[in-house]
């Protein structure tokens, strides 16, 4: 898993525009080259997210997911962290200040899909951990070496136990 690189790129709106899926106040889910993926659970999504925000005392003030294919997710892989790999997620940090939630979560629907196979678990209990993975890291948690991924794995327990759904 990717952590937030140190300069992003500019707001998603910049990006060419994805399908809407669903969007609450301060957080959207977008569909971009992935035609086959459909979110499910939406509501029940955002009201999770916003509890795991709350949780850590933050503030949503907006965060867009964005779900997309491997081929999508690795041109931004290359073109903003100068790695020449795949992975399941890329988070990029558009906040101001430290107790606010601002950013773009890019999926890989593929690598999650992949994830999930490998690892013999549903789709959906690995989606909803890189989604949480993403918003972890505009918490201010890293997965660089082994003892910050095995507090990062366990901070994503924690959130996942948070799931009333």
């Amino acid at each position: 898993m990717n952590s937030t690189p140190p300069m992003g790129p500019p707001h998603h709106e910049n990006f060419p525009p994805g399908e809407l899926h669903h969007e609450a106040p301060g957080i959207e889910f977008m569909v971009e080259d992935a035609p086959d993926f459909e979110l499910s659970d939406a509501e029940s999504l955002l009201e999770w997210i916003e509890r795991v925000a709350k949780v850590h005392e933050h503030r949503i003030v907006q965060l867009t997911y964005i779900f997309c294919s491997d081929d999508y997710l690795h041109r931004l892989n290359i073109q903003y962290l100068d790695h020449d790999t795949l992975t399941d997620v890329i988070t990029f940090d558009n906040s101001d200040d430290a107790d606010i939630l601002e950013g773009d979560i890019f999926i890989s629907v593929e690598r999650v899909r992949d994830n999930a196979h490998d690892l013999g678990i549903p789709f959906r209990d690995e989606l909803h951990r890189v989604m949480i993975h993403g918003v972890l890291h505009l918490l201010g948690y890293h997965d660089k070496d082994l003892l910050s991924q095995t507090a990062m794995r366990a901070k994503e327990d924690y959130c996942l136990a948070l799931r009333k759904f």
